[in-house]
């Protein structure tokens, strides 16, 4: 796998970053897409799904304090902040919930998998519980993202169905 120079460099600052955890965190999004193998253009930022109880030990580092995530009216999260010192912006979030036209629902992956990124490990969902992620956000961008990674493509995480 070969990753553009700020991709990389911001990967490799998201494992700094998230050393002091104690929890699951995951990356999500464009960027684990591209840590799958996945042709996806330009990544613009990384998005890191943490747990709540790892805040502090993460954020406080860096001297950020987490905003109280607001709803876009499809997503929301409990705490939410942006760092902005990498080559490419790290949004953290934790508490993230996808709105499925009634109800909202929890969005924590099912699967963990690590992807070596220089001498880091990097976590992402497999890419079953990607794919499946990906559908449930329902959004255009979200849904050809899916589609690059096609459940009926073979690969090793493929639990059968996504």
């Amino acid at each position: 796998m070969t990753l553009a120079a700020p991709l990389r460099s911001t990967l490799l600052a998201v494992a700094d970053v998230m050393a002091p955890a104690r929890h699951d965190w995951w990356i999500v999004a464009s960027a684990a897409l591209a840590l799958h193998g996945v042709e996806v253009g330009d990544v613009r930022d990384v998005d890191v799904l943490i747990d709540p109880r790892d805040a502090a030990a993460v954020l406080d580092p860096l001297g950020l304090k987490p905003a109280v995530g607001r709803s876009d009216g499809r997503f929301r999260s409990d705490l939410f902040v942006t760092w902005t010192s990498a080559a490419l912006p790290i949004e953290l979030f934790a508490g993230f919930d996808v709105f499925d036209g009634a109800t909202w629902r929890g969005v924590i992956p099912t699967s963990r998998e690590p992807i070596s990124v220089g001498d880091s490990i990097i976590w992402v969902p497999s890419r079953a519980d990607l794919h499946a992620m990906l559908l449930r956000f329902g959004r255009d961008k979200d849904i050809a993202r899916a589609a690059l990674l096609n459940p009926s493509d073979p690969f090793p995480s493929r639990s059968g169905s996504a």
